[in-house]
């Protein structure tokens, strides 16, 4: 539904089990109409998306990339990265939900030995779990203590993703005695954990952020999906490839914001009763100055698409790569991705702030609600800016620099 197409992809694995690639992308579509119609109203009246969170459930979104053995999708990342795309284009909250939700469901994978990471995910599968929390190192960190019956979970995490929702919480957290982070699953009904919805964002609104408070919280070994720790010595290359693939959810979240105010913008340039009150002399459809800004915009996001396509492709190999990935070509994958980061946000925040320019007067009317694009983008750009993604192209640029193991999300 957007102005640009969602990237390709490679073609699905030989003998891949699942519906393939053709169906999810059709169910993303119909999805994304579906919340199309309502995104307005929804977006004003701010409620927690428990109906949306239903929506992505009944379409079957939630088990997308959990193995068809264990009762999921079993599609693979392009395809994921699709899907967001196009649930952004229509909703950009919804759309972050979703990504967040695909990276924390794949922890286990990333970080955990074979066995341990099966068993979360067939019980995310069977359940149909929604995943929130985050892993980002990005303020006091949550504290692992050892007690005499195990381990206590104990911090305030003052935002994370989908948390107001999630029937699953992935945290990161120091091991007291240690210092070494590590991921942990943590079930949001336990006793101890306390979530509030406190966010109160001009943007992004229906993402379910939220604070979490964990006093106490009793964790177990298989609570441990494992370690997040940067040095090298126990951050494998494939474990390292957490940290682009998440940013790379984060370009395709841009891509279809762009993409989706675009497309709005054209359709109601392309109605008759735009011209009256229109900031152009005339209709937009036939003014030059509108031309050639709608002429800008695609080419500025039809080049951000571009550069995400080539991270993808470096990322989507290095995830089939597995354990022969080198170091080497973790940071080549990781680079592409900060490129792709950079022109990304560019689109977004220039489409979204000049198609209300486009649209003149009438897009100050809530009722068309084109703000809401302006603000999903900036609220997202300002709690993921690229200024230090920027600095890492640089340096590997000048230097060679190997890009730093930073998660985002």
């Amino acid at each position: 539904m957007g102005a640009a197409p969602a990237p390709s992809g490679p073609a699905a694995e030989p003998g891949r089990a699942g519906p393939g690639r053709a169906h999810w992308l059709r169910v993303a579509r119909e999805t994304a109409d579906d919340l199309a119609t309502d995104a307005v109203a929804r977006e004003q009246a701010g409620k927690p998306p428990f109906d949306e969170v239903s929506r992505l459930r009944e379409a079957g979104l939630l088990t997308l990339l959990l193995p068809a053995a264990s009762g999921g999708g079993g599609a693979d990342w392009p395809t994921a990265y699709a899907v967001v795309r196009e649930i952004a284009a229509a909703d950009g909250a919804i759309g972050q939900l979703l990504g967040c939700h695909y990276l924390l469901s794949w922890t286990a994978r990333f970080f955990g030995a074979p066995a341990p990471a099966a068993r979360v995910e067939r019980r995310s599968a069977a359940e149909q779990w929604c995943w929130g929390g985050g892993l980002a190192a990005r303020e006091a960190e949550l504290t692992l203590t050892r007690t005499g019956g195990g381990q206590v979970l104990d911090g305030r995490q003052s935002y994370a993703t989908g948390v107001l929702v999630a029937d699953r919480l992935a945290v990161r957290a120091v091991r007291a005695d240690t210092g070494e982070p590590f991921a942990v699953v943590v079930d949001p009904a336990r006793h101890g954990v306390g979530v509030d919805a406190d966010a109160d964002t001009f943007g992004q609104r229906l993402a379910a952020g939220g604070s979490v408070e964990f006093d106490a919280v009793p964790v177990t070994g298989d609570d441990i999906l494992g370690s997040l720790s940067a040095d090298e010595d126990v951050l494998s290359p494939p474990a390292a490839l957490m940290s682009p693939v998440g940013r790379l959810l984060s370009v395709q979240l841009r891509l279809g914001m762009a993409e989706g105010v675009l497309a709005e913008a054209r359709e109601y340039s392309r109605a008759a009763h735009s011209a009256p009150r229109s900031a152009w002399p005339a209709a937009a459809s036939e003014d030059p100055h509108a031309l050639a800004a709608y002429g800008e915009l695609t080419v500025l996001t039809r080049s951000a698409s571009a550069l995400a396509d080539q991270a993808l492709e470096a990322v989507n190999g290095g995830l089939a790569r597995g354990d022969d990935l080198t170091y080497d070509e973790y940071a080549e994958a990781s680079v592409l991705v900060a490129m792709a980061e950079a022109a990304a946000s560019r689109a977004a925040q220039e489409s979204t702030a000049r198609a209300l320019d486009v649209v003149g007067t009438r897009s100050v009317s809530a009722r068309l609600g084109f703000d809401r694009f302006w603000r999903n983008a900036r609220a997202h750009t300002l709690h993921e800016p690229v200024t230090h993604r920027l600095h890492d192209v640089g340096d590997y640029f000048l230097n060679g620099a190997h890009p730093p193991f930073v998660l985002q999300v």
